[in-house]
């Protein structure tokens, strides 16, 4: 027999992609590479379920492995020590570095499952098939359900620890109060009284942290991380006490360059709700809610989608390797609702032509970079991409020699109506204005300024003031200047901060002429007993747009100058707080337009906070930052605007 082994993570060698079923691994076969695994099925032969639960796992272990390294190490400890709460992830990431280096992720090798210790697996077995057995809800959880996601001994690369009996004893007794109750019968019940437990621990999020394998269980006690982090934390805990939950994911995230996951709890009759212990959710919601750009979502199976292998029918070194072995299972409906499409591409706009029966790919932007995110079989000349949520941008692409291939231009699907629109570039240029590198509304900053006022009193407590100017939209730029009409002279100015806006802001200037040049001075007033530490009043005086004033509160708080005199106010220039997505001057900047590959119009310095460019006009344009930061992403030039994508 061939080795099992090389078959599944290396694929099967053929001379040629013709179309023909992938092999998937019989139980025999991978008895036969793991003699020692016929202890699991001897151990479950008296119990027909645990048998059969135990057939399951073994004969989807060539799908699963572990990826370590001795650098892995240092990786864990930048978690262990960020769930701390007492340092920001960049003080963490100094701190482990110096000390304990970094993941080396040259140095990571992968393990098959194949030669997982039996004794692991019974283990595992034993305490899956106790808490479904024991708990009221378990009876309302079907065995299909029980052996995707509360079976499974993983929950991705992880390095193997026993976790079962620890977790559950942990937060198993946070479902006393209920389980005698008549609703303990349904584990949507009880899975949302779990959450709401939950949820009020303190998480400590970033996004900081170099992509690496996943921590493994001691996520659990961190809570420290990505989304990936505390997905896989409620992985553990529900699978623990005999709650079904499974991870839903994006393959790449509409608006940004990273793939998303979040968990899914299930209801008595297989209905399931997706929870997260990010973004401040309070309860579980309804998939048609979820608000993100989704393109495509799937579901994480701890069993090979056998039916989409058979679909492909192609050698697996001639798929990509997303679709090669696939353990997901596509819930793109669910999540759309009544934005489901069906994306249609129609022969003319296949360039170069692709043959009839050739697969493509949707594909979704990362940077400069396209995802496979689903495929298709092209059908006379046509490319038919079922089950598609749009508000994203999208390429078709060919996989050849390890390598995609582009047969389209770059195409927007609408989330509303499905209408596709390509964003070919014409032989046509068109100016264009660059003031950020980064969709502003996901910095989570910027907008804090909408709402905001700036006031003019000649009493220092502001107890009689007036309006000079007030902030009704997220600024586009660093610097944003604004006229004061008035003829009153005032002592005291000060920006005041909206309600739940912490009072953000990273610089604030006032001038005696509309055409000057020089800012007011004065001496800093404000709310400084309420700043948080670095983010005093003084900071949105300093002349830096990257530091700012912060308070810690939502409400009250304000900054301004004590101008020992009155003047006239003609004018207001400020920056909102940021996240560097805007242009810095004196960084060197190169815009690139897709035409085919990637095109450079252009390098340049900075000279303020924007960037002038000539491009051909209808292009699906990209910003590059050559001298620091890495938030970048597609966008195009319309009516003047950047509109990303």
């Amino acid at each position: 027999m061939k080795s099992v082994v090389v078959l599944v993570l290396f694929g099967v060698l053929y001379s040629a992609c013709i179309r023909q079923v992938t092999y998937i691994p019989s139980l025999e076969d991978v008895l036969e590479e793991n003699p020692r695994l016929q202890r699991v099925l001897d151990h479950c032969r008296d119990d027909s379920l645990k048998y059969e639960a135990a057939v399951f796992l073994i004969k989807n272990l060539p799908f699963h492995f572990t990826s370590d390294a001795p650098s892995m190490d240092a990786q864990l400890k930048l978690y262990e020590m960020h769930s701390t709460g007492r340092y920001y992830p960049e003080q963490v990431l100094d701190s482990v570095v110096r000390k304990y280096g970094r993941l080396d992720v040259s140095e990571l090798k992968q393990t098959s499952d194949l030669f997982i210790s039996p004794d692991y697996l019974i283990e595992n077995i034993d305490w899956a098939f106790k808490v479904w057995r024991e708990q009221p809800w378990g009876k309302n959880v079907s065995f299909e359900t029980f052996l995707e996601y509360v079976l499974p001994y993983r929950v991705g690369d992880e390095r193997l620890v026993s976790w079962r009996k620890e977790v559950y004893e942990k937060y198993n007794p946070l479902l006393d109060s209920i389980r005698k109750l008549p609703e303990a019968e349904d584990p949507l019940v009880v899975s949302t009284v779990l959450f709401d437990s939950l949820r009020k621990a303190p998480v400590y999020f970033t996004g900081l942290f170099e992509p690496s394998p996943h921590i493994g269980p001691k996520v659990v006690d961190w809570h420290s991380g990505s989304c990936k982090e505390f997905t896989d934390l409620l992985l553990y805990v529900y699978r623990a006490v005999g709650l079904p939950c499974a991870k839903d994911i994006m393959l790449m995230r509409g608006n940004r360059n990273a793939p998303h996951s979040w968990n899914v709890m299930f209801d008595k009759r297989g209905g399931f709700y997706y929870f997260t212990l990010l973004d401040n959710m309070t309860a579980p919601g309804r998939p048609d809610a979820y608000w993100d750009p989704k393109g495509k979502v799937y579901r994480e199976t701890f069993g090979v989608n056998r039916r989409m292998i058979d679909s492909l029918d192609t050698a697996p070194e001639c798929l990509h390797p997303t679709f090669r072995y696939p353990c997901m299972a596509d819930v793109t409906a669910a999540y759309a609702g009544k934005q489901n499409h069906t994306v249609c591409i129609p022969e003319e706009r296949i360039c170069p032509a692709a043959e009839d029966g050739e697969i493509l790919y949707l594909c979704a932007s990362c940077k400069m970079e396209w995802i496979p995110l689903a495929w298709c079989r092209v059908r006379d000349g046509k490319a038919v991409f079922k089950d598609v949520e749009g508000m994203m941008a999208f390429r078709l692409a060919s996989y050849r020699e390890e390598k995609l291939h582009f047969h389209s231009d770059p195409f927007t699907l609408d989330r509303v109506t499905g209408a596709v629109r390509f964003l070919s570039p014409q032989k046509e240029m068109e100016n264009v204005t660059v003031y950020h590198k980064f969709p502003l509304y996901l910095d989570g900053v910027s907008g804090r300024v909408v709402g905001g006022v700036f006031e003019g009193s000649n009493d220092r407590n502001f107890r009689s003031a007036d309006t000079l100017f007030l902030i009704k939209e997220r600024p586009v730029r660093l610097f944003t200047e604004m006229p004061v009409a008035g003829a009153d002279a005032y002592r005291y100015v000060r920006y005041r901060g909206a309600e739940g806006s912490y009072c953000d802001i990273a610089e604030i200037a006032f001038y005696a002429s509309s055409s000057g040049s020089l800012p007011l001075q004065g001496t800093v007033i404000g709310t400084s007993e309420n700043a948080l530490s670095g983010y005093e009043c003084a900071k949105a005086f300093d002349g830096d747009p990257y530091t700012a004033f912060s308070c810690s509160k939502p409400d009250g708080g304000w900054t301004g100058l004590d101008l020992k005199k009155p003047h006239i106010i003609k004018k207001i220039v400020f920056a909102p707080r940021n996240r560097d997505d805007f242009v810095r001057k004196g960084d060197s900047y190169e815009l690139f337009y897709c035409d085919g590959d990637w095109k450079s119009a252009g390098t340049m310095v900075a000279q303020s906070d924007s960037l002038a460019y000539r491009v051909p006009k209808g292009s699906l344009l990209y910003v590059k930052n050559h001298t620091r930061g890495h938030d970048e992403r597609i966008f195009e030039y319309r009516d003047g605007s950047q509109i990303f994508w």
